[in-house]
């Protein structure tokens, strides 16, 4: 990734974000929970059919979930910060395995994180949802 001079603002928020991508590859939903507001918003456009998730209880237990079936390791190989200082565009991969079969899995992300009072109120994220069919039936 290119290294960008951030503000103190944008620093702070992009801090979270590596909290919580440190929390993905630890696969630890209470250690990621923690950097959401309690109206967070999780969006999946591309799943079939596309899902929102909404507050921290129902997204917790989201995560506690996935991460019984996925562990991997997020990368980040772009940051874009956005005009508003309270939005960042991350481009990330996910390398790792899918649990039941052990078979590998990759995928490519685009994040739009949005935060508020030092806390992610929204992460939309944009991934190819058929990899992890491919990983399951591997």
């Amino acid at each position: 990734m290119t290294e960008l001079v951030l503000d103190a603002h944008r620093q702070r928020n992009f801090d979270l974000v590596l909290q919580v991508f440190a929390a993905v590859s630890a696969g630890d939903a209470d250690a990621q929970i923690i950097n959401y507001t309690e109206d967070i918003v999780l969006d999946f456009p591309f799943t079939d059919p596309p899902s929102v998730v909404s507050g921290r209880t129902a997204v917790h237990e989201r995560l506690i979930n996935a991460f019984k079936v996925f562990q991997f390791d997020l990368t980040i190989t772009e940051l874009h910060p956005c005009l508003d200082p309270d939005e960042l565009i991350i481009e990330f991969t996910g390398a790792g395995s899918y649990l039941p079969n052990n078979a590998p899995y990759v995928n490519r992300y685009i994040a739009v994180f949005g935060f508020r009072d030092g806390l992610i109120y929204r992460q939309r994220e944009y991934f190819d949802p058929t990899q992890a069919g491919k990983s399951a039936n591997a």
